[in-house]
């Protein structure tokens, strides 16, 4: 869901001297205007990849002559990761690090969704993994505002059974709730720890998202007490956005907003693949292309 103007800024910054962009790996891929930063790497941009966030911190007091910025991707479930990362980098007095937050939220996107008009659902299952951070009532807007049916679930597949099966019974009787179906790790108020760790760090603010623009408090931004470790003022960075004009053969912005399925779109599986892929839906396994295919 990171949007192309995002993905062009940190084309553009990596190949600044005396500069170590570090990123997950699914990030590599992504096509921007400007070429992927997989294409920059082999230009000589100084990339590396990590599994941990906090693998950044270690690159950090390795390179300290060099400035490591950790660009930090994900929604809920990969935002505390990050916070920790500045708390440490803070405690620790590493000048030579800070942090691209390029984090999103899922309560305000869904909302839009679902407000737009301009897709058929009639129910939603809903992330484990966010869940289990943000709790179930962040979700309970969905039934009591919106009407929306809606169902937490795990990701084995009986987990996934569970949820379709509940989701059917709710439309089935005519009834509207966000349930809990995936009790053994979703609790109410979801992990307290992690909540309050986030929002130490960070504060929500309008961000970017592929196929919609801003969307208000849907990320998270780095508050004043860490700005020292807040890479967008300390390299003045900002996105170029203009709506619209992405590759248009690509419907990739559509998929996401759910107006479209992956095999409307002409390029799937012909010109756009796993191997050689023309938008962000087909770079990762967990891609909705991806899965398509």
């Amino acid at each position: 869901v990171t949007d192309p103007a995002d993905l062009d800024m940190l084309v553009r910054f990596s190949l600044q001297e005396k500069v170590v962009l570090v990123l997950f790996g699914d990030l590599l891929r992504v096509p921007a205007t400007g070429g992927s930063l997989l294409e920059q790497r082999a230009k000589g941009a100084r990339i590396s990849l990590v599994y941990s966030a906090l693998d950044a911190i270690e690159i950090a007091r390795q390179n300290r002559e060099q400035q490591v910025v950790f660009v930090g991707t994900g929604f809920e479930t990969t935002a505390p990761g990050t916070a920790l990362l500045i708390m440490e980098a803070k405690s620790g007095g590493l000048k030579n690090f800070s942090v691209i937050s390029l984090h999103k939220l899922m309560p305000p996107v869904l909302r839009v969704v679902l407000t737009s008009g301009l897709c058929r659902i009639g129910g939603l299952i809903l992330p484990g993994h966010v869940s289990a951070i943000t709790g179930r009532l962040a979700f309970d807007f969905l039934a009591s505002e919106l009407g929306y049916p809606s169902v937490i679930a795990g990701f084995e597949p009986l987990d996934v059974l569970h949820a379709t099966a509940l989701l059917m019974e709710m439309a089935a009787g005519k009834q509207c709730a966000v349930v809990n179906g995936y009790p053994r790790v979703v609790s109410e108020q979801g992990n307290t720890v992690a909540r309050r760790v986030v929002r130490e760090v960070f504060a929500p603010e309008a961000a970017l998202w592929r196929g919609f623009g801003y969307i208000e408090e849907s990320g998270l931004q780095i508050k004043p007490t860490y700005a020292d470790f807040d890479a967008k003022k300390r390299f003045g960075l900002t996105p170029d956005f203009s709506p619209g004009g992405y590759r248009d053969e690509c419907r990739c912005s559509e998929v996401l907003r759910g107006e479209i399925t992956p095999i409307d779109c002409l390029l799937f599986g012909r010109k756009c693949t796993p191997d050689h892929p023309q938008g962000a839906c087909m770079v990762s396994a967990e891609g909705v292309c991806s899965s398509y295919l």
